[in-house]
């Protein structure tokens, strides 16, 4: 589930619709959770479905680290990606805001960490980078962790509205991170490929 300080708009016609906050969601703040309405669908169930639905549904999904599809339920699908993302997914079956957003801002990940199938060239940002590959969790994961890192420390002191979505346990652990008991999971843990 998303943050329900989000809606979706409609961006423009080239890149379609965007998820942007309502309110100021400050960093640190768990944006989305792998919740029970959120569809997991192995390879071999997301080929028993006719081509031309299988081609839309496998342009909102991401992989996991088990090569499985996630299909988000809600306006989480529309996250659009950004070389310099404001949320990052981590190895908790959620994100983070990695950075402030404000009110009208647009929420972005970088899908360099959501394991693409195909590379494909992004619209130029005026970063180094201009394409995503599949392997980018290989070669990018020490920045995203350092990002990671930041927003964990914060994760206790913020409001969580999702908080509700994470078994005590999970909370547990992530507070442990973020009190610096426990040292987080690189995101590199996400990655779904041969090492």
């Amino acid at each position: 589930m998303i943050h329900p300080a989000t809606e979706l708009r409609f961006v423009n016609p080239e890149i379609g619709h965007g998820v942007y906050a309502t309110e100021f969601i400050p960093k640190g703040t768990i944006v989305w959770v792998m919740d029970p309405l959120d569809r997991t669908l192995s390879p071999d169930e997301v080929k028993c479905y006719p081509s031309d639905l299988r081609e839309r549904m496998l342009k909102y999904c991401f992989r996991n680290n088990r090569g499985h599809y996630v299909l988000c339920w809600d306006h989480n699908r529309y996250v659009n990606h950004s070389f310099d993302s404001n949320c990052i997914l981590t190895p908790y079956q959620l994100e983070l805001a990695v950075r402030d957003i404000q009110p009208g801002e647009e929420l972005t990940d970088d899908y360099g960490y959501l394991n693409i199938i195909e590379p494909f060239d992004a619209f130029d940002e005026g970063h180094a980078r201009k394409t995503v590959f599949p392997d980018d969790l290989t070669r990018h994961h020490p920045e995203w962790d350092r990002k990671l890192n930041s927003a964990y420390d914060r994760l206790g002191e913020v409001e969580q509205p999702l908080r509700g979505l994470l078994g005590d346990e999970d909370w547990d652990a992530l507070l442990h991170i973020c009190n610096g008991k426990s040292a987080a999971r690189s995101i590199r843990d996400c990655f779904f490929g041969p090492a």
